[in-house]
């Protein structure tokens, strides 16, 4: 196990090496379902027409436990600062639909068995109606599994995945951006799981692209690092070690802004534990998604930004923080006409 260990990290200290001046910072994104290649998307070619604007809304308490069974009078939508009429409503109880998009490399070649077993404690955790997707991703995205209720075939899929060990691409950016392509097809609440070590080597295009994608698109995205276990490696020089160890921090920092971008978060566990205790809080995090909707009101092919406020309890004393802290995408591209 010893040695499986150092030869990891020896390789994925490589790889992140070798890529170093391909990493963009604060941009990992995605492409997917077929294994054929698909034109780089660019951010000029960016066009989002939307009749209405879904938001996912997560509420917590100030002890951060999710908040049930709060009915759509207690929400507010803001456009641009401007409240807006709710016009759909799901409460949490609404199924979802849940897209694991697992990155094939040498990181979890090495972590699959902790990692891939940890991520049965989030198939259980979710509802028998929630249904999941499987999806792997090197140098470009392919679906393992369309979306089913099937728990057990969830679980059979991901044991059946085939991870490399070599340095091939690992084009983050390029198959996420893929991937949200096809989920706009996916009606209702949509969550991506995304189990990455943060490595990129997408074109400089794709990475634009997303960038603008995320910010104005309708799926959280939950990011599960796995290059965790891997920053003890001690192989190499002062410099080599402090370089491998800049450019992880590169790679999280990344998947953080790409949880942040689309309401989300973000977890960097260290060992098996970690991860089970990571997929668990995913599991309640899909389960306790509201979902709302309201009309565009303006036409005008703009970036807006999005507000939602939930009547608290009662009034919080002065200087007290607000009783529910809410997360939800921050922003979306209004169409034009």
């Amino acid at each position: 196990m010893t040695s499986g260990w150092t030869e990891l990290r020896l390789a994925v200290a490589a790889r992140v090496s070798c890529i170093a001046t391909r990493v963009v910072f604060c941009a990992l994104f995605a492409t997917m379902i077929s294994a054929q290649d698909a034109p780089v998307p660019t951010a000029q070619t960016i066009q989002v027409k939307v009749a209405r604007v879904n938001v996912g809304v997560l509420v917590t308490d100030a002890k951060g436990k999710f908040v049930e069974g709060l009915p759509r009078e207690e929400f507010h939508v803001f456009d641009n600062g401007a409240e807006q009429p709710i016009t759909e409503f799901a409460s949490i109880e609404t199924p979802g639909q849940v897209l694991l998009l697992i990155e094939a490399g040498p990181a979890a070649y090495f972590l699959q068995d902790a990692n891939l077993f940890a991520a049965n404690t989030m198939l259980k955790g979710l509802s028998a109606e929630d249904r999941v997707a499987i999806v792997r991703y090197n140098d470009a995205p392919l679906a393992i599994l369309d979306f089913t209720p099937d728990k057990a075939a969830a679980q059979m899929a991901l044991d059946a995945i085939q991870f490399n060990l070599g340095f091939g691409d690992l084009n983050l950016a390029s198959s996420l951006y893929t991937v949200l392509d096809w989920l706009a097809q996916v009606p209702g609440k949509k969550t991506i799981v995304l189990i990455s070590s943060g490595v990129d080597t997408s074109p400089s295009a794709a990475v634009a692209a997303l960038q603008s994608r995320l910010q104005t698109g309708d799926v959280q995205i939950l990011c599960v690092s796995t290059s965790g276990p891997l920053r003890n490696g001690k192989s190499g020089g002062k410099a080599k070690i402090r370089q491998t160890q800049e450019e992880f921090a590169a790679a999280d920092q990344s998947l953080q802004w790409i949880a942040d971008a689309t309401g989300g978060r973000a977890y960097f566990p260290l060992n098996g534990k970690a991860f089970e205790e990571t997929y668990r809080e995913i599991a309640q995090i899909v389960r306790h998604e509201y979902s709302l909707a309201f009309a565009p009101p303006v036409a005008d092919g703009v970036v807006h930004q999005i507000g939602v406020k939930v009547n608290s309890p009662g009034q919080p004393a002065k200087g007290k923080a607000p009783d529910y802290r809410v997360n939800h995408r921050k922003a979306y591209q209004a169409p034009k006409d």
